[in-house]
């Protein structure tokens, strides 16, 4: 209906001048004229131009007072002429209604506010908010110093009002021809495809989006840390050198306390190992799996030293180290890969892993309960804190990180220990991005390691980078269960400077 009104008004007139006005003469509803407008003009039987103008619309607030009054003319008329008590007036009034209405009437000098009685200062009053929110809402004009006291009392906002005018377009017709979009069969059989009038192609509109996988920021990364640890050349100036390091497994989250704790030499009574840090399984509870010899010679370093330490002299309890627990740090499938090496004859090897881990941690901007952990070690003999110095600069310059300061530290299974800070160039200041050092030798030498060979080590967090590459501020928004799925499609291969 609103299409034969628009073009067989356009047959004998020159224009529609205002789309809303032509709608409300002929009780159409505005939005179906516009849909309809949008349509023709596709098609480029009319020419439509944009009408915008600021209107007035009324608030909920002032919708209200259009039926129940304003405020303060609610509070004169619940006065009685001999004045009301304070208290009673409050009851007979809605709390918001009290407060407005008293502050209003005051304002006007229609009321005395008395510490103990309210009382009239005049006789009558005229509601020219009420008044005033009507004319508005009857698409009637005001004046700009009622608009703004409105305005002000949140009784009305402004609105843009969106319309068109609308003129003959260069395929103009009474009545619009409907065009075919396909060639059928039966069009040819019949014969009529000679008179269709087809659609034109717009060979400019874009196709449908190509459904496929998309990958996690989170993995992005972690594939160019795959890349700094694998032997990998950098195509620009080859000026990186292969690492060649060995991917450990890390395919077990569930691991005993004697790996994850005991075995780096780790004390028992470690806050580390309280129930508030880890957590520890229910079923199975303990494990049965240890190698038994292995145990004994870490429970006596643990009691009584060994290898020039005194060990930390305390009763070592088996049961603690059976425990079962989600593991807190991939350093614990450190500890196994090297008593495996142990127990053969010692070849040098460069170890790294990239996986999860659990801590049990209150939940902020900052920290999970769940996050990703990458190590990397170096074992062969003779090796000092220079070396490790030389593989970390190494290591981040590939990360695109060449600023570099290191601090001393404190870690139960190295040392030296240091933490490592790179400077940040958008913060402006160092930011700590790791922690490093030495495997302890009441580590080492327990699982059978010859006494020259030394173990250099590093770790970091795979989420911390990711947030600095992506720009992303809240660690819940790049791992868990509130992530944005949008995010994975948004963001492109990141190269973690490679």
């Amino acid at each position: 209906m609103a299409e034969e009104a628009i073009l067989g008004y356009l047959e004998s007139k020159e224009e529609i001048s205002d789309s809303g006005q032509f709608a409300a003469e002929r009780g159409l509803d505005h939005n179906e004229v516009v849909n309809v407008i949008k349509s023709l003009h596709g098609f480029r039987y009319v020419v439509a131009q944009d009408i915008k103008r600021e209107m007035w619309m009324l608030t909920d607030e002032g919708r209200a007072y259009t039926a129940t009054g304003s405020p303060e003319v609610q509070l004169f008329l619940a006065i009685p002429p001999e004045g009301i008590p304070k208290e009673e007036l409050q009851k007979k009034l809605d709390p918001s209604v009290f407060k407005i209405g008293s502050a209003q009437a005051a304002k006007r000098k229609w009321v005395d506010m008395g510490k103990q009685l309210v009382t009239r200062r005049i006789q009558h009053v005229e509601d020219e908010v009420k008044n005033l929110l009507l004319q508005i809402q009857d698409g009637q004009a005001i004046n700009q110093d009622e608009i703004k006291a409105l305005k002000a009392r949140k009784l009305i906002v402004a609105q843009t009002w969106k319309g068109y005018l609308v003129k003959k377009g260069p395929n103009y017709a009474p009545k619009r021809k409907k065009v075919a979009t396909d060639l059928t069969r039966e069009n040819l059989q019949r014969g009529d495809w000679k008179e269709l009038e087809f659609k034109e192609y717009n060979f400019s509109a874009k196709g449908l989006p190509i459904e496929s996988g998309h990958l996690h920021p989170l993995l992005k990364a972690r594939t160019d840390f795959h890349c700094i640890f694998l032997k990998v050349r950098h195509q620009l100036k080859g000026i990186f050198r292969q690492m060649g390091f060995e991917e450990m497994p890390t395919n077990n989250y569930v691991e005993s306390s004697f790996w994850n704790f005991d075995a780096l030499f780790q004390p028992q009574q470690h806050p580390a190992r309280d129930s508030h840090d880890t957590f520890f399984l229910q079923v199975p509870s303990t494990t049965n799996e240890l190698p038994e010899d292995y145990v004994e010679r870490v429970k006596q370093i643990h009691e009584s030293g060994g290898y020039q330490s005194r060990g930390y002299g305390y009763d070592w309890k088996r049961e603690e180290a059976d425990k079962n627990l989600l593991r807190t740090h991939t350093t614990a499938v450190s500890s196994r890969m090297l008593y495996a090496l142990a127990q053969k004859p010692f070849v040098p090897k460069k170890y790294y892993s990239i996986d999860r881990v659990f801590r049990n941690e209150a939940v902020d901007r900052t920290h999970l309960a769940e996050f990703h952990q990458i190590e990397g070690l170096v074992c062969d003999r003779g090796l000092a804190l220079g070396d490790l110095l030389g593989v970390l600069k190494e290591f981040f310059s590939r990360l695109g990180m060449s600023k570099l300061r290191f601090k001393p530290a404190y870690n139960p299974y190295t040392e030296p220990s240091m933490e490592i800070f790179s400077y940040h160039e958008g913060l402006g200041k160092w930011v700590e991005i790791g922690n490093s050092g030495m495997f302890r030798p009441e580590m080492l030498l327990p699982m059978g390691l010859p006494e020259d060979v030394r173990v250099i080590a590093w770790g970091l967090s795979l989420e911390r980078p990711t947030m600095i590459l992506y720009g992303i501020d809240n660690i819940r928004d790049l791992f868990g269960h509130k992530v944005d799925l949008g995010l994975i499609k948004r963001n492109p291969v990141c190269r973690l400077g490679l």
